[in-house]
């Protein structure tokens, strides 16, 4: 009997033991997934919503460190020819490398830092079909360098109101839309990664096209070189940046992925408009296109501002649920709007309805007319 006592006594302890160490096994996994690195915009711990996103692990390499000789005969000494623009890190150049490969390299004066160095490393370990890839880096004689793959075919912004836009072919609303879903699919990107990268300065001029309208957006990470200090330009410049920035950002410099989005809406207004966000819409009116459009949030209303060269190339249909989204994406509140990873499935569903549809009704045929009696009000 007692011998039998013993072996049941033995038995429970066992089972005992064996549950203890299974507890203590679990709250090991749990302690390990909470220790979560800080995210890059907020520089604080967010176990919430590491994992929980499908977020992406970054490899932190070594990245391309170029030559200042290198890069001189890249761009044949920095000559003005091969100067293709000016922007917030400095100014732009198209260069030429020995092994054929055509770059676009940015510079400006700065001291060799190594913080320099590990934001590059970190911001050219980013690759995606949507995104403008980070090659590498120069830091000689107190100027930095930051070398880009080149996109031939410039930025959208170009293709609606730069100058010269009257003359290149006319962009439909498919066409649009398939640029909106590859910018979409580039900033939802950037907000998958561990830690998140928020982009802080999207824009229409930072989305850039190669020669098959595949869009790319650039400058991602861009503001973490330049601190919090923005490089001053010329003051309409930096009222058509400042168009672009969310409510909060303006107020508080508070900058998310809910940020990115707001940015994103103004993106899809000056698609949408063809004009840039910063005019007037109409000559009776002080608002800018933002103002208007938070305004008049009608969809017959905002119908009179669809940019004309548009013509008859979309579904009454499709635009107007283009128009619910920009609206969505404009929402004052932060908490309002939408993640980037929906408005991607947005755009996609109303690419594909939008491609379904106009290729059974046949291309060129009159699908809606312009104008205020676009969309029918709904009771």
């Amino acid at each position: 009997m007692s011998s039998t006592l013993a072996a049941i006594f033995g038995g429970a302890a066992g089972a005992v033991a064996l549950v203890g160490i299974a507890i203590i096994l679990l709250w090991c996994c749990l302690s390990s997934q909470r220790n979560v690195s800080r995210t890059s915009e907020t520089g604080s711990s967010d176990p919430s919503q590491v994992g929980r996103h499908g977020a992406i692990e970054l490899p932190i390499r070594d990245t391309r460190r170029f030559e200042m000789e290198e890069l001189s005969l890249a761009t044949k000494n920095f000559s003005d020819k091969n100067l293709i623009g000016v922007g917030k890190f400095g100014e732009v150049y198209k260069g030429l490398l020995q092994d054929g490969m055509l770059v676009a390299i940015k510079k400006r004066r700065g001291l060799a830092t190594q913080e320099f160095v590990d934001e590059v490393r970190y911001l050219s370990s980013i690759h995606h079909r949507n995104l403008v890839t980070l090659l590498g880096y120069c830091q000689e004689n107190n100027i930095q360098f930051l070398i880009y793959e080149y996109v031939p075919n410039g930025s959208v912004s170009s293709h609606l109101y730069g100058p010269g836009q009257e003359s290149q072919e006319r962009l439909e609303f498919k066409q649009r839309l398939s640029i909106a879903q590859g910018a979409a699919k580039g900033l939802a990107h950037l907000h998958t990664l561990s830690p998140r990268l928020v982009h802080k300065d999207f824009k229409t001029a930072n989305v850039l096209v190669d020669e098959n309208l595949i869009a790319k957006v650039s400058d991602a990470g861009l503001r973490n070189f330049l601190g919090r200090v923005d490089i001053a330009g010329s003051s309409s410049q930096v009222a058509a940046d400042e168009i672009f920035l969310a409510p909060e950002v303006r107020e508080f410099r508070r900058f998310s992925e809910k940020s990115d989005v707001f940015s994103f809406g103004v993106f899809l207004l000056e698609l949408f408009s063809g004009k840039e966000a910063i005019e007037s819409p109409f000559p009776d009116t002080n608002q800018n296109l933002v103002e208007w459009v938070l305004s008049n949030q009608d969809r017959g209303i905002m119908s009179n501002i669809i940019d004309r060269r548009l013509d008859s190339s979309f579904t009454a249909e499709g635009m107007e649920e283009y128009i619910m989204l920009i609206i969505r994406c404009l929402e004052s509140s932060s908490e309002r709007r939408p993640a980037m990873s929906y408005v991607e499935m947005e755009l996609d569903r109303i690419l594909e309805k939008e491609m379904n549809l106009t290729t059974i009704m046949g291309e060129g045929t009159p699908t809606v007319i312009l104008g205020s009696q676009l969309f029918r009000a709904t009771t």
